[in-house]
């Protein structure tokens, strides 16, 4: 069986940005191939395990792209100036360690940082953050990065507490593992099954609709992080909690899910004695739109996993969630549509 922990640091170790996702696919396909009927890449990237069946079409979608950063220009004295690749908070980046493709490490800084201590976080962006990188002149760091360089955040995952992972990228690694987790436990199906792993979902869903289009389910279930109610810094109320369960999406700021899709996946869990969390979320969105409303459209729901600390570099996800969303998906799968 698969652990959770053991997946994410796989996952990890071949992630890269929204457009640059093939090494990450290439290291999911490798462990998937045994549990699908065939595999194979759309034009955009997107991975698409198809496990067949006679009867309708269940798709299931987890983005496999990861928010980064790409280097724009080169200063005289050796810093790095980029342009962020996803949903950045630009005043959460500053000291955040990160490392390029070709493995030079480096540290985001805050420009003319004294003038900033006044003004609100929310007024900081991208142009007032630079990559320190540890060279001392333009010739320099030029040999160690070149403009359109990729960065990500330079961080492992690492088990903490007594239940939880934190990590980079749990938004959406976390659930791609755990959809690798539900593959492994559905034998059979009176449904034809399509596991996706899509790329672009940072940049506006966009491998899942080409996905969805070539695809055509019947119904959609999306994997994604959903934000966690129990932290300090929550912004929103939301009876959600991090090890509490996985969670059956109502609504976000996309999509409000085909009611037939929540009691699907409802009587999925109750059947199979998994304990699951209503959400609604008032701000974000997840590849549950795509398939909703790509071509002839779909019905369409969300399985979701709470997690603290999204689109940071220690994300917090818990183990028991992880497994437990993992068997609800499989018994979605295994549960005739």
């Amino acid at each position: 069986m698969f652990e959770p922990y053991e997946l994410q640091k796989k996952l990890v170790a071949a992630a890269m940005p929204s457009g640059y996702e093939r090494p990450c696919g290439e290291a999911i396909a490798e462990i998937v191939r045994p549990f699908a009927d065939e595999v194979w890449f759309t034009p955009t990237g997107s991975l698409v395990c198809h496990k067949k069946g006679e009867g309708k079409r269940l798709m299931f979608a987890a983005h496999m792209d990861v928010i980064g950063f790409m280097a724009t220009f080169v200063s005289e004295g050796g810093f790095i100036s980029f342009t962020t690749i996803g949903g950045h908070s630009a005043a959460a980046l500053i000291h955040a360690a990160v490392r390029f493709q070709n493995g030079t490490r480096g540290i985001i800084k805050l420009r003319r940082q004294s003038d900033k201590v006044e003004t609100p976080a929310s007024s900081v962006t991208a142009k007032d953050l630079y990559i320190d990188i540890g060279a001392t002149s333009k010739e320099e760091a030029e040999k160690m990065v070149k403009v359109g360089d990729l960065a990500m955040f330079d961080t492992v995952p690492r088990l903490i507490g007594s239940d939880c992972m934190m990590t980079p990228y749990a938004d959406d690694l976390a659930s791609c593992a755990t959809l690798i987790m539900a593959m492994e436990q559905v034998k059979s199906s009176p449904n034809d099954l399509y596991f996706v792993f899509t790329v672009q979902e940072e940049l506006g869903l966009k491998g899942a609709i080409t996905a969805t289009a070539n695809i055509e389910p019947y119904m959609g279930i999306a994997i994604d992080l959903c934000y966690s109610g129990d932290e300090y810094s929550a912004a929103m109320e939301m009876p959600v909690r991090t090890g509490h369960g996985p969670t059956i999406k109502i609504k976000d700021a996309s999509v409000v899910c085909s009611p037939e899709a929540i009691a699907f996946m409802r009587q999925a869990a109750e059947e199979a004695g998994i304990k699951y969390q209503d959400e609604i979320i008032i701000a974000g969105g997840t590849d549950t739109s795509a398939m909703m409303h790509t071509g002839k459209g779909a019905l369409a729901g969300c399985m979701s996993l709470s997690g603290r600390n999204i689109h940071s570099p220690c994300e917090i996800v818990s183990l028991n969630d992880m497994k437990n969303g993992a068997r609800l998906l499989a018994a979605c799968a295994q549960k005739k549509l």
